[in-house]
């Protein structure tokens, strides 16, 4: 059984599973240096990647849908070649706590100038299902709940068990975007108007909030605010509740508790502002987390939890969760925000026909790296891993590209920059050559079995997903790493794992007895990963590019900027 899931909205994607397991998911962002979050407004994409793989439309038994914005159903504008056409799909969130299997059948799916049928599943569902069913409660035939906060919805809990899932409640009346609609009122972001969307300001906020300081006085005002406005018993608060059909009112609802809060505020610093607000919202998340457990304390099987929705990116609630004790164990796969809603789509399909079965696969399935002519000024040669720890060693960064791209937003050693930690002036460095700000952090990339030595709790977080903190007596030997409040968003890897990366670990370990390396993605400013070594090379902002066993060295002087220490470009 061939299942095909499609995301056309953004983060547009392209899913394969076939008999169970995971064959492709190849995100538009990362073919030829797309713009970050990219969409399918072309059916050709679908067909281009089934085509890169030896298929034809013809091969897929069931094409799916993603679902999008809607009450009852949605609707997508895309083109077929030259042809505009119109397809329908499920709404964003299911009709009734019993329907997350509710589907929409749809025709007209015109792919190479054939039709085909289609079914679309509710966006939230493909959230539930790409979350269980890569999990290890899916393996073991466990119970887990799901919470799945999205950008334009409450947080919703669900039980999910093998033989289906429900929709237990909602957590509390906030929409996800609130984090990001945080920064658009206060700090480096703040804009005059409410309009034009950064997704990716969320992000970046859990970076800025280290450089302030939580203010329980600041706490306070956002709780009494939160209350008067979203969940008390005020005719505010009610009129609010009443009205979430759509996602624009409940986004003014949002904006007018932000110009609220700043007028309560304005003697305090922005910092300080959004790192309470961050300690606001994760206490009411935990705390609201114990409340609906406890109401729902009847249900059987293990104490699971799966995250989903683009919030399942915050780190620091996550790690809050986890450390509520009030469940055996927390996963978040590595593609919990809208990147993981075409293998979502697709095993949505899956699970209707077999219950929720487990779902092989590696979150390195996406496009692969292909060859290519080398671009004049850079010079190739073979390189063996001992070689290029060595280099790397002399405090000089790589670009690091190797077999097939990671899943979901974060370079986890397919497509990364990587660097010796060892420097204080290696963060700055990366974030200039990256054009990032100067208050953005570096991630670790780190041997598994040496990472609870230097952080704590040091546990598995092989995709980037969970908080730890710097142990003190490493705080000295790897600077570049830790972040403004001794945090790091660190990458664990298995020193027996066959990807490249673990091999070029050991090696740079045994060359200096450290187990890590900074880690940051491979691609153009606001872009997708590089695709290829070629556009790595025409980028040329790092000396050396290491592609599946080929050093390229750059032969030609172009001056980066800033140069530090041994960073100079020779």
């Amino acid at each position: 059984m061939r299942i095909c899931g499609i995301k056309l909205t953004h983060d547009g994607a392209i899913a394969l599973v076939e008999d169970g397991r995971l064959v492709f998911c190849i995100e538009q962002e990362k073919r030829d240096n797309n713009r970050r979050y990219q969409a399918i407004d072309n059916l050709d994409a679908v067909v281009a990647a089934l085509a890169q793989h030896g298929l034809d439309a013809q091969d897929i038994d069931q094409f799916v849908i993603d679902g999008w914005d809607g009450d009852v159903e949605s609707q997508f504008q895309v083109i077929s070649g030259v042809t505009p056409i119109t397809l329908k799909g499920a709404p964003y969130v299911e009709r009734h706590p019993d329907g997350v299997l509710s589907s929409i059948d749809g025709s007209g799916l015109k792919l190479d100038g054939r039709l085909f049928s289609y079914k679309s599943y509710p966006h939230v569902t493909g959230h539930v299902t790409s979350a269980y069913c890569t999990s290890p409660f899916a393996e073991a035939s466990q119970p887990a709940f799901c919470l799945v906060w999205d950008g334009c919805i409450f947080p919703r809990l669900y039980y999910v068990e093998r033989r289906g899932a429900r929709l237990l409640e909602c957590l509390f009346p906030v929409i996800g975007h609130v984090y990001a609609a945080a920064g658009h009122h206060f700090g480096p972001y703040k804009r005059a108007g409410r309009g034009d969307w950064d997704l990716g300001v969320a992000g970046k906020l859990m970076a800025y909030i280290a450089l302030g300081s939580v203010d329980e006085d600041i706490v306070a005002v956002f709780q009494e605010l939160y209350e008067e406005r979203f969940a008390g018993d005020t005719e505010l608060a009610s009129r609010y509740r009443a009205d979430i059909s759509s996602a624009e009112p409940l986004l003014e609802a949002v904006h007018d508790f932000f110009e609220a809060s700043a007028l309560r505020l304005r003697d305090k610093s922005s910092e300080d502002v959004l790192a309470s607000f961050h300690l606001f919202l994760e206490r009411l998340l935990a705390r609201e987390m114990a409340n609906a457990v406890q109401r729902h304390s009847h249900l059987p099987g293990s104490r699971n939890l799966c995250i989903a929705g683009g919030c399942g990116l915050n780190i620091k609630w996550n790690s809050a969760l986890r450390e509520t004790g009030l469940f055996d164990a927390v996963w978040v796969p590595p593609f919990p925000n809208d990147s993981g809603s075409a293998i979502g789509a697709a095993c949505s399909a899956m699970v209707a026909q077999d219950g929720f079965v487990p779902l092989e696969w590696s979150v390195y399935s996406g496009p692969t790296l292909p060859g290519g002519q080398v671009p004049s000024g850079w010079d190739p040669a073979p390189c063996s891993m001992r070689e290029l720890a060595s280099i790397l060693a002399s405090n000089k960064p790589i670009i690091f590209l190797t077999g097939r791209a990671e899943l979901g937003p974060r370079a986890l050693g397919g497509r990364s920059i990587l660097a010796a930690a060892t420097s204080p002036e290696m963060k700055d460095y990366l974030n200039d050559v990256k054009l990032r700000e100067h208050f953005r952090p570096v991630a670790p990339i780190c041997l598994e079995d040496r990472a609870p030595e230097i952080f704590s709790p040091g546990t598995p977080d092989p995709y980037m997903l969970f908080d730890h903190q710097t142990r003190p007596e490493w705080r000295d030997k790897i600077p570049a790493v830790v972040h403004l409040d001794g945090s790091a968003r660190l990458q664990t890897v298995c020193r027996t794992s066959q990807h490249k990366v673990a091999e070029l670990l050991v090696e740079y370990e045994k060359l200096t007895g450290i187990p890590l390396l900074c880690n940051t993605s491979a691609n153009h400013h606001g872009r997708g990963f590089f695709p290829d070594a070629s556009a790595a090379c025409h980028w040329g902002r790092i000396e050396h590019i290491w592609s599946d066993g080929v050093l390229l060295t750059k032969t030609t002087a172009t001056k980066l900027s800033p140069v530090v220490g041994a960073l100079t470009p020779s």
